[in-house]
């Protein structure tokens, strides 16, 4: 990419978009093309046919996909295999038809089957069963991934993979119905400071392992591959550590300075037992993380309060 080169960042108000869109324009770039949902909705064909024909971007970075936790994932299924399916078919199609240079679309860990080996390697895709409270979602990640691989080789196009570990940072969801588990965690102990509430209610046994990486340490890691990186293979980011969701929500307790109590609601799932991404490939290709989980959840926290109008303590 060159620092004119025309860019198209499907997503940029999300947490992972913003982050792509802070780190090339910290490295100079500046010839963005920006949609909202609202005003490109890439669930419709025609639109997005009439937006890449007017445009003509010369790269697109894929972040958009209807997202969310345990708990969104299993009530709206048939959403997010829907909108997730229509997005990148869209996106990745017409990338193709209007001779983008190069694609990058944005996975997630979850396509990875739920009993696989620890850590994950890109090799182990489509080797067993999926968890079954995010399935269509996953399905559909899978899908945009062998829909780049079928691409570049029918079509001879440059298109690539990457697939995130659990991310977090600025533009997170904080909604309790709807959010991961960090964000989740850091509005309850949050808001029970706030409240002088006795306990924090905590979802399933504490006992899953998961990775975490700060979004800002994704940004970065897309823009170097997409400069650095051409290949079929998809490639896992992440930063090879992880840390228990009980771990999880004291490190985030004692950040919020919050005094109560933990109560753990068993009759809620836990999900996967544990999701680390293999990151030694993505090591080989002269990438690692930046920002530890302390750092990182000290960085978010500031900016929740912010955001929420509070006074920064």
């Amino acid at each position: 990419m060159n620092k004119d080169s025309k860019i198209y960042i499907a997503g940029h108000n999300g947490m992972v978009g913003s982050a792509i869109l802070r780190n090339l324009m910290q490295k100079g770039f500046s010839n963005f093309i920006l949609k909202s949902s609202k005003e490109l909705d890439l669930r419709n064909t025609v639109a997005v046919e009439t937006f890449f024909k007017l445009e003509k971007p010369d790269y697109v970075f894929l972040a958009a996909a209807k997202v969310g936790g345990i708990q969104a994932n299993n009530i709206y299924r048939a959403e997010f295999i829907f909108d997730n399916l229509m997005i990148q078919n869209n996106v990745i199609h017409h990338a193709y038809l209007n001779k983008v240079k190069k694609l990058m679309f944005l996975g997630s860990s979850c396509i990875y089957p739920k009993l696989a080996p620890q850590p994950l390697k890109e090799e182990y895709l489509l080797s067993g069963y999926l968890e079954e409270t995010n399935e269509p979602y996953a399905i559909a990640k899978i899908a945009g991934i062998k829909l780049v691989e079928s691409y570049n080789r029918q079509y001879g196009t440059d298109f690539i993979s990457v697939m995130p570990t659990n991310m977090y940072g600025p533009n997170d969801n904080y909604n309790l119905n709807n959010s991961h588990v960090l964000p989740a965690l850091i509005r309850k102990f949050h808001d029970a400071k706030e409240n002088n509430l006795e306990f924090v209610e905590m979802w399933g046994t504490g006992k899953p392992l998961r990775e975490f990486l700060h979004a800002d340490d994704l940004g970065d890691a897309c823009v170097y591959l997409m400069q650095t990186y051409s290949g079929n293979k998809h490639v896992n980011i992440g930063c090879g550590e992880d840390v228990s969701i009980k771990d999880l929500a004291l490190l985030i307790k004692k950040i919020v300075g919050y005094n109560g109590d933990i109560k753990h609601d068993l009759s809620k799932p836990d999900g996967t037992p544990r999701k680390l991404m293999d990151v030694s490939y993505l090591h080989s290709l002269g990438w690692k993380h930046k920002i530890e989980l302390e750092e990182g959840i000290k960085m978010v926290y500031k900016d929740f309060k912010t955001k929420q109008n509070i006074k920064v303590w």
